[in-house]
């Protein structure tokens, strides 16, 4: 029951005061211990002008246990494994800390998606590439963002074909 009333009230606080860049919520309203967010990618990063979908599951110990938390948004990023599994401390069983919110763990995973920490990847290729090449590293993770995290354009909003008129011969 403490997890329900701490989810509900860390959602009543989320949407009176929304972190910058983040939104979430419950995916359905009878289940607060699924919730969907996403995270804009920040500008002057190679996730500029991405969005970034998260599924956030509470467990029932929430907040002495942490949520777990996955990108669904496929992200080129060296902690952050194809199956949207994320490598940080912070939502270690041994690191995590009942003081932290919803707000305060996305406005973290949106500051760590442009801070990545190459010594401790989930994927050691990507990482090797951040270390020695940051360049190509920027380039590659711009073009994952904007397959992947960019709305793409629908085949109805673009400028239909005008019928050709046929010559009176």
């Amino acid at each position: 029951m403490t997890s329900y009333r701490r989810i509900r009230s860390e959602l009543l606080s989320f949407g009176r005061d929304p972190p910058e860049y983040c939104s979430a919520g419950p995916i359905d309203r009878n289940n607060l211990n699924l919730w969907e967010a996403f995270i804009k990618g920040a500008d002057d990063t190679p996730y500029e002008g991405g969005l970034f979908k998260l599924t956030m599951e509470f467990p029932d110990r929430y907040p002495f246990e942490p949520p777990k938390i996955k990108f669904i948004t496929k992200i080129y990023h060296p902690n952050i494994n194809e199956a949207g599994d994320i490598s940080l401390e912070l939502l270690s069983p041994g690191y995590w800390s009942p003081a932290l919110s919803i707000s305060k763990t996305l406005l973290t995973l949106s500051s760590f998606m442009s801070s990545p920490s190459p010594d401790d990847p989930s994927v050691p290729e990507i990482a090797s590439l951040y270390k020695t090449d940051r360049a190509k590293f920027d380039k590659n993770a711009r073009e994952w963002t904007q397959k992947y995290a960019m709305k793409k354009k629908s085949y109805y909003s673009q400028k239909p074909i005008e019928p050709q008129q046929q010559s009176s011969s």
